[in-house]
């Protein structure tokens, strides 16, 4: 018989309770991780020598500052729409003028920009259709669960043969920044709580040679409370066995091999190159560029934009934030300018942001 949530929960809360070992540090690099988590409390169910620290799991918080000073200014010309993800209107650029607010895609609509928020890419090829004299940007900001998705768009745009749409990339994969961080010296990282979306596509091999190189236990989970104990207690049996090794605790949606179909069309469109992410610099082969062959409809290559050297928000540890390496509540930003009704970085400003969760008072305990 299959037992009840809570009584899993509280069995599960008992078994990571029992140890007693030394101190372990476990990352979660998802950012509906990041929130499951903090809604439910479930760092302070957690004993005093089992941590759970966020990492770069949310996109828009560790897309860089530099890309929306560019999405900002392609927004200014008069002939682009552009088209986006709701989270990253109110991601902070650049700020050049201390006396003034810092400049958002939100900022730029209410001074007349063309600025559309959408729930799909589909949207933007359905924008170009309607209106044929306008320039349509999407800006491409994910990892592997919306890659897919927008290397679709721009197939069915080469295939329409629609010539006023293009895509403002900064997809990233997430290995790569695990990998990063499993050598860092910064914090020591016992073990990974896998991302379950990302999972689905990649499937559970891409982190074996985190297992295998840097002896990381892996686990993927999913995002029901419980699903993120099942995680936590898989992480605290290997780490007792002295184990390291990728365990799927998700296999109702994770399945050996992933989606080859979604990543066929990925890699029709995209290919690796370094990428930067804040907080964690440029990581070489962790980002996806446009095929030269789809160069027509990558925004970066058909409009040409100057930019200044972009600038990080004066005093926000958003990066520091997103390396495991403070808490949000030790950023001197949080909760005095920095909230979620005056962000000074992407982590506050984010759905899946650790200091919004934070903020929202949803988690418990240090």
């Amino acid at each position: 018989m299959t037992p009840a949530p809570g009584d899993e929960a509280r069995a599960l809360v008992a078994s990571i309770g029992r140890w007693d070992g030394r101190p372990l540090t476990f990352m979660e690099v998802c950012g509906t991780h990041t929130m499951a988590a903090a809604r439910a409390g479930l760092r302070s169910l957690l004993p005093p020598k089992v941590r759970l620290v966020s990492g770069p799991g949310c996109p828009v918080c560790v897309t860089p500052v530099g890309y929306v000073d560019h999405a900002i200014a392609l927004a200014a010309r008069p002939e682009i729409t552009l088209v986006t993800f709701g989270d990253l209107v109110r991601v902070p650029g650049s700020r050049r003028d201390l006396e003034a607010p810092a400049p958002t895609l939100a900022r730029a609509k209410a001074r007349g920009a063309d600025v559309r928020v959408a729930y799909s890419p589909l949207e933007a090829l359905a924008i170009a259709r309607a209106e044929p004299a306008r320039e349509v940007v999407f800006l491409g900001v994910g990892f592997e669960t919306t890659a897919p998705t927008i290397a679709a768009v721009v197939i069915a745009a080469a295939a329409e043969g629609l010539a006023n749409v293009s895509v403002l990339g900064a997809h990233k994969t997430m290995p790569e920044a695990m990998a990063l961080l499993a050598a860092s010296s910064e914090l020591t990282i016992d073990g990974f709580l896998c991302p379950g979306h990302v999972s689905i596509v990649t499937g559970p091999e891409v982190y074996a040679p985190l297992a295998d190189r840097f002896h990381k236990p892996c686990v993927i989970a999913g995002f029901e409370p419980v699903e993120i104990l099942r995680g936590v207690d898989a992480l605290v049996r290997q780490a007792a066995a002295g184990r390291a090794f990728v365990e799927n605790a998700y296999p109702g949606a994770v399945r050996a091999g992933g989606n080859p179909r979604a990543r066929a069309v990925q890699d029709e469109v995209f290919e690796p190159c370094d990428a930067s992410w804040r907080g964690l610099g440029v990581i070489p082969g962790s980002g996806l560029a446009m095929r030269d062959r789809f160069a027509r409809f990558d925004a970066a290559r058909r409009f040409d934009v100057r930019l200044p050297a972009p600038r990080e928000p004066r005093g926000c540890r958003c990066g520091d934030v997103l390396r495991g390496a403070i808490d949000p509540t030790e950023c001197a930003l949080f909760g005095t300018s920095c909230t979620p009704d005056t962000p000074d970085g992407a982590c506050m400003v984010s759905g899946e942001g650790s200091c919004a969760a934070r903020w929202q008072n949803l988690e418990i305990g240090p």
